[in-house]
């Protein structure tokens, strides 16, 4: 298992000193077995509803579905082939897992290369996340410049009716309806089983319709359709991430604690939060393109244990970047934090070597001959060093490298321990009640404006 990644806390266990890891074995034990019970189907007295534990199988099960894959990888040929760029419609998980896959396995600067420097992939964008007029209508005008108009779309919304992604969706029809008469070839919609955009998409002739399963949650989908098709129209392998996921699910079913990452990680943030009053949760990545990685881990971890007054408040730090920001705050501010480095064992491009220059008037000389990646590691490890001799808890995800099989790894990782964490403090992981509400109260606030705007009309009306 030389390509599995690697879970270090023994920093924080340092630390906490108090030997509490293994007191959580049967809690923590007890909890995964109630998850893939779920997950199979076969629980007789789930304590959760919603229950969306269908995430926890569905990479071994989407291998194993030859003629999804191929019905995916099809429609993400052919969007390759007939679109520029691809315009990804969506908002929280139906958006941020695939942002996170682009932004970790895509060049930095993938928009800004040529056709062939993207391997013929689209340039790629994403919107219906906001309600920002700007962002909205710079994309249009940038797409009404292209040549012969050839963008797509890809909507994701697994209940069709988040308004965001809804309205976008409809600016963006009018605006492909002003070019072409078959609108439903530049579209494909990824979607809950009945929802008004199936719907939509249907009348629209739209051929290119996948599911998301019932059984998964929006922050949990990035492993079907949701993350998949975007990533194959971007050139991804995506064979190769649903098997890293496979692997991490096999290892957490059957490693012990100490052994597996998914329980050890869970493991650690409980200590921390229900013993040491750690509330906020700091992944600090230590590369630019795991960014959004961290972000997409934010709102797991957020909308998944930020209920019933509980939960850690998590955090995504760039580093060596933030540590000249918030770094200060994070080593000597108050003792609420657990710090979790996300590092890659090798570069995914050759190193950059820093040059000696004859005058040597910045004084970098003595450090003539090193790479960029040794530089960054001597940061880690001064910054882990200076942690430890101030106090503060830290541990480490080492990928063996930053690529689909090792992506896949994490991504699973991250949203098994979630939700096994949830499952050993009674949470339930599923489910946003607080996002509905918004969503409720936001939908009335329209209405009642649309209604006082037809009451005005009328009274105006001779």
């Amino acid at each position: 298992m030389s390509d599995l990644l690697q879970y270090d806390a023994s920093a924080a266990d340092a630390i906490f000193a108090d030997q509490q890891r293994p007191a959580l074995v049967e809690r923590l034990t007890a909890a995964r077995e109630a998850l893939f019970a779920d997950a199979a189907g076969d629980s007789t007295a789930t304590r959760f509803s919603p229950l969306d534990a269908g995430f926890v199988n569905w990479p071994e099960r989407l291998l194993h579905d030859e003629k999804e894959l191929e019905r995916i990888e099809t429609t993400a040929t052919r969007f390759r082939k007939e679109a520029d760029d691809v315009i990804l419609l969506g908002i929280g998980g139906s958006a941020m897992g695939p942002r996170a896959i682009f932004s970790s396995l895509c060049d930095p600067y993938h928009n800004e290369r040529t056709g062939e420097a993207r391997r013929q992939a689209p340039r790629f964008y994403f919107e219906g996340d906001n309600l920002d007029n700007n962002t909205l209508v710079a994309l249009l005008e940038r797409l009404a410049q292209l040549p012969d108009q050839r963008w797509h779309l890809v909507v994701t919304s697994k209940s069709g009716g988040t308004v965001e992604t809804a309205v976008a969706l409809r600016i963006f029809l009018a605006s492909l309806e002003s070019h072409r008469d078959d609108v439903g070839r530049a579209l494909a919609v990824i979607t809950g089983e009945e929802s008004p955009l199936r719907g939509l998409a249907t009348a629209l002739q739209c051929q290119d319709i996948f599911t998301i399963p019932e059984s998964v949650g929006g922050r949990f989908s990035v492993l079907t359709a949701v993350g998949m098709l975007p990533s194959a129209i971007m050139g991804v392998d995506i064979r190769r991430l649903l098997e890293g996921a496979a692997t991490m699910t096999a290892h957490c079913r059957e490693a012990p604690l100490g052994e597996n990452p998914v329980l050890d990680h869970a493991a650690t943030g409980i200590i921390a939060e229900t013993q040491h009053e750690t509330t906020i949760r700091v992944l600090s990545v230590w590369s630019r393109g795991l960014e959004s990685l961290g972000l997409w881990h934010d709102q797991l971890l957020s909308e998944s244990l930020g209920k019933d007054g509980r939960g850690a408040t998590p955090l995504t730090a760039v580093n060596t970047r933030d540590l000249h920001s918030r770094g200060q705050q994070h080593q000597q501010g108050r003792r609420d934090k657990l710090i979790t480095n996300l590092l890659v064992e090798e570069p995914q491009v050759t190193p950059l070597v820093v040059p000696p220059r004859p005058d040597d008037l910045d004084d970098l000389n003595r450090l003539a001959g090193r790479t960029i990646p040794e530089l960054l590691d001597a940061a880690v490890t001064g910054t882990n060093q200076a942690y430890a001799e101030d106090g503060r808890p830290t541990a480490d995800i080492r990928l063996p490298r930053l690529d689909e099989f090792g992506l896949g790894q994490l991504m699973q990782m991250l949203m098994l321990s979630t939700a096994i964490e949830g499952y050993a403090t009674g949470i339930n992981p599923f489910g946003q009640p607080g996002v509905e509400a918004y969503k409720r109260h936001m939908q009335n606030e329209l209405d009642r404006v649309a209604d006082d705007r037809q009451i005005s009309g009328a009274e105006d009306r001779p």
